[in-house]
């Protein structure tokens, strides 16, 4: 075999290995997204909570899921980079939810700390 071929080949094997190794990231992340999914699917919101989270996001974005600000994004105005390039409304929601509930522990906490610094 002369040395093109073998360069060739062993291009094509890294380029391979280099898409399955794509692919098994990708099968992980759409496991781990669809369980936050359910997750945030399932949560009921009370009263508070929802007038909590509606305030947030009149304050953050006017309510618009397409506003933008440096590197923040949305209705809640999260880094864009939380969204994993999703920009749908509904995962809009669904990242807000899992980041509110993560941090704070509920929306009407996230506003509380959003009125004492101006951000949550």
């Amino acid at each position: 075999m002369n040395k093109h071929v073998k360069s060739t080949l062993v291009k094509i094997l890294a380029a391979l290995a280099l898409a399955f190794a794509c692919v098994a990231v990708a099968e992980t992340f759409s496991t781990n997204s669809g369980n936050q999914t359910v997750q945030a699917a399932t949560r009921k919101l009370s009263k508070k909570e929802k007038a909590a989270k509606n305030w947030i996001a009149m304050r953050e974005s006017g309510g618009s899921y397409t506003a933008r600000n440096g590197v923040c994004y949305g209705k809640y105005q999260l880094n864009i980079s939380y969204l994993r390039g999703d920009l749908s409304p509904k995962n809009q929601e669904r990242t807000a939810d899992n980041y509110v509930y993560g941090r704070y522990g509920s929306w009407v906490n996230a506003k509380k700390f959003w009125l004492a610094h101006n951000w949550y």
